[in-house]
């Protein structure tokens, strides 16, 4: 069975997260997949950024205590250094950095009407990109204004895809999804078996060693995500001898 290797923010191992050079790294180790994360500026710009504030990213003190990304212009979030002269990317320039189906996740609701007017202005983008989040108001959301381009809903674990009003099958349907990406509590290969057998591949996260890889392949998933694509390709390779 292929198992599908995703670079979690490009390769943030070893470049900084969400930036042009992680996603280098990702496409040349061969990621399968590239997740990364879309927010919006306070002037419309569609970028790349998992945090709702610069703080953890910025390199140097001035590009701290900015307050909400949200309530900042373009010009502003794009000056920050966050890590080795890397710049916080636009959502087009990520697209253009890579080759590879991008998982992109939904980090603001304010970016879905972005989304809405980009993705009819980039069909081929559209072509490979499956749209994420853990919050089902979003999915639903891009389920009503981009319905052509595949959802993935994203639980921290299984447990709270069975705790969704009308159980994980409901969950599936409001959020329009045709993949779900589970945290391991409650995932068993039980439930991946009966997911498969709806037609609905599972991806596990997150992969931070070894045995962590071992488990999402005792319990049939289909993909991981990781940190350090380059690491687990590794360990993949020797799990399967």
């Amino acid at each position: 069975m292929a198992f599908a290797i995703i670079g979690h923010r490009g390769a943030m191992a070893e470049a900084p997260e969400n930036t042009i050079a992680s996603y280098r790294v990702a496409e040349e180790v061969g990621v399968d997949e590239v997740e990364t994360d879309v927010r919006i500026s306070s002037d419309g710009q569609l970028f790349m950024l998992h945090d709702a504030t610069l703080d953890r990213v910025a390199a140097e003190p001035d590009g701290k205590d900015l307050g909400p990304v949200a309530e900042l212009t373009w010009a502003k979030i794009s000056s920050v250094d966050v890590g080795d002269g890397e710049r916080v990317p636009t959502l087009e320039q990520m697209y253009q950095a890579t080759t590879r189906l991008i998982q992109l996740e939904i980090k603001a609701l304010g970016a879905i009407d972005g989304l809405a007017d980009f993705f009819p202005h980039h069909p081929d983008y559209a072509k490979r990109t499956i749209l994420t989040s853990f919050s089902v108001e979003a999915m639903a959301a891009v389920a009503e204004k981009l319905p052509e381009i595949p959802r993935g809903i994203i639980v921290s674990n299984w447990t709270d895809a069975e705790a969704h009003p009308g159980g994980y099958r409901k969950l599936i349907e409001d959020t329009g999804s045709s993949r779900i990406h589970s945290g391991g509590q409650g995932l068993t290969a039980e439930v991946v078996h009966r997911l498969h057998d709806e037609d609905v591949p599972v991806h596990g996260w997150p992969t931070r060693n070894a045995d962590d890889l071992r488990h999402w392949l005792e319990l049939g998933v289909d993909g991981t995500t990781t940190d350090d694509p380059r690491t687990l390709r590794r360990w993949l390779a020797e799990a399967r001898r």
